[in-house]
Parts: C-alpha cells; structure tokens; sequence
C-alpha cells in the first residue's frame, strides 16, 4: 500500500514537472509577448525583475515571475544583461528578448567629424551624444563618419577613435614622405589643407605649394593660418583679411613665422591623410583664390603670380 502511495506521489510530481516544463516552454519560445516601446532602454545594474516589469506588459503574475527568474540564471550563468538601448522587433518571444538585452546594445547611432571643423564644432555635436566629454586635440583624431553604440560612454568613443588614428599611422609607417615629415606634421599640413582647399585636386596642389615653398625656406603665407591666430580657432571670423592682420606676431601666422605652425588648426579627415600620402608633386610655388571662377590660381614664379593677380583685380 506504502508503494502505491509513493508511486502515486512520485507520478504526480513527474506530471507537475513535466507541465511546468511544458509551460515554461510555452513562455520562453511560443508566448508572443508585447514590448511597451520597441527603442527599450535599460539601465546600468537594472535588475531582471525592474526589465520585466518596466518593458513587458502581457504576462500574468506567474509568468512574471518564471520571466524574472529565467532572466536572472541567463544572467548569472551564460551571459550578462548589458545596458543601453536595444531595438525590438514588432513580435517577439521571451527567449529571443532575453537574447537580445544580454548582448552589446543593437542601436548605433551615426557621429560624423566634418574634416576641417574646429574644436568649438565637434563639441557643438559631442554635447548633444554625451552627458560628459572633453576637448579632442586635433592630433589625436582622424575626422570622419564613425558609429557610436548606445553604452559606449565618451570616454571608450574617443579611445576607438584615438586607436583608429594610430593604426592608419601604422598604414604608412614605411612611407617616403615620412623622410620630410612626421605624421604629426603631415596633420599640421592636413589641417592648412582643410581650411584651404576646395576639392580633393585642390588640397593636392596646396600640398605641393607647401612643400615646395618649405624646400625654399619661404613664409607660408596662407590665409587660414592668420585667421586661426586672430579666433584662436573659438569663432568664425566673419570678415575679410586686411592687411594689418597678416602682419599680426602669432606662433600659427605664417605670414609672420617660417615654417608650419606649431600645431593643427583642425580635425583632419582620413581621406584628406591619403590625398596627402599620394605626395602630389608640381612647381607652383604661389596660389590665390578667384572669386569669379571660385578657383585657386596658381603661378610657378612671383612674377607670373603678381600679372594673374593683377588681371582679376582688374577684373572685380
């Protein structure tokens, strides 16, 4: 009689298994459940209970608790809830839900760094993607169209941009070019470029005029260098240049010092680092900008350089 008894009970718990295992399974892969907003953010050490309740809202009190419970040993034992903001499907069962918040967050957002922006510009974006961040130095960054993922703080976006930067420096470690110049100074001249130059041919030519102008040991004597000493680089001019002002003594006036300025006067874009590194070469030693056929001019002597000079001033 005492067998049959614990036969009984042991059918029965067999049974309650077997239905418990059965609902659970219902729950986790065949329950359909409804995500409150399909952008979900979850919050650093949020607890399983809080995400269940806080972003499902079809489950019943014991299909809570199974959820909650189910999250909580995904958790512990196979992978960790990360936080930040995930994107949900419009259907969705708790398995794939869990999947997806126990991963790196699936929202990226897009950062583009205009190449020749100033610091005052890129802070302008960063302010409005972090709650904190701090100046990047025109050196340590490459400009150019990065994906930020919605847990990565500022600190982790400008070590993935720094680490960028270093290893298109390590592309062309073996350059001849890097015989003349550093890689810093290649951004220096990068930055000239920027500020400078209209289109991709245009940024080759001013490279060349740089570089054969620093052969000769001439003033630079480009424009946007006498505007970073005036602004500091804080605020657009505004105004045309006058005279008095490429006469300003500045560390970066390069109508007042020879060679390059100490430091960039931008960011400087990837792209612009590989027109560099073609290392155009040519014998224009002086440019001007045309403001009639919105182009540089460029002239080989000084005086071929003041005779186009003169016919667009006569010109205007």
């Amino acid at each position: 009689m005492g067998e049959q008894i614990l036969l009984y009970y042991l059918r029965t718990i067999s049974l309650f298994i077997i239905l418990f295992f059965l609902y659970l399974s219902y729950i986790l892969f065949i329950k359909e459940i409804k995500i409150n907003d399909f952008n979900l953010t979850i919050q650093k050490n949020q607890s399983a209970k809080s995400i269940i309740n806080s972003n499902i809202n079809n489950l019943n009190s014991i299909e809570k608790i199974i959820s909650e419970i189910s999250l909580s040993i995904h958790s512990k034992y196979i992978k960790n809830i990360h936080y930040g903001v995930f994107i949900m499907p419009e259907k969705i069962k708790l398995s794939e839900f869990i999947s997806i918040i126990t991963k790196p967050s699936n929202f990226i957002s897009k950062i583009t760094i205009v190449e020749g922006w100033s610091k005052y510009e890129l802070n302008e974006l960063l302010q409005s993607k972090f709650d904190t961040f701090d100046d990047i130095e025109y050196l340590d960054i490459l400009a150019d169209t990065y994906f930020l993922h919605s847990y990565e703080d500022f600190d982790s976006f400008y070590l993935k941009l720094n680490k960028i930067k270093e290893n298109n420096k390590k592309k062309y470690k073996n350059h001849t070019l890097l015989d003349q110049f550093s890689f810093d100074e290649l951004i220096i001249i990068g930055s000239l470029l920027e500020k400078e130059g209209i289109d991709d041919l245009d940024k080759k030519l001013i490279f060349s005029v740089i570089k054969n102008r620093l052969k000769k040991n001439m003033k630079l004597q480009i424009d946007a260098t006498t505007i970073f000493a005036i602004t500091d680089g804080k605020y657009d001019l505004n105004r045309d240049l006058k005279i008095k002002d490429l006469k300003f003594k500045h560390p970066y006036n390069t109508y007042h010092i020879k060679g390059l300025p100490p430091a960039p006067i931008s960011y400087v874009g990837k792209k612009t680092m590989e027109l560099i590194f073609e290392n155009y070469k040519s014998k224009y030693l002086y440019y001007f900008y045309d403001n009639i056929v919105k182009k540089h001019i460029y002239s080989k002597t000084y005086n071929d350089h003041k005779r186009k000079l003169s016919e667009y001033r006569s010109k205007k």
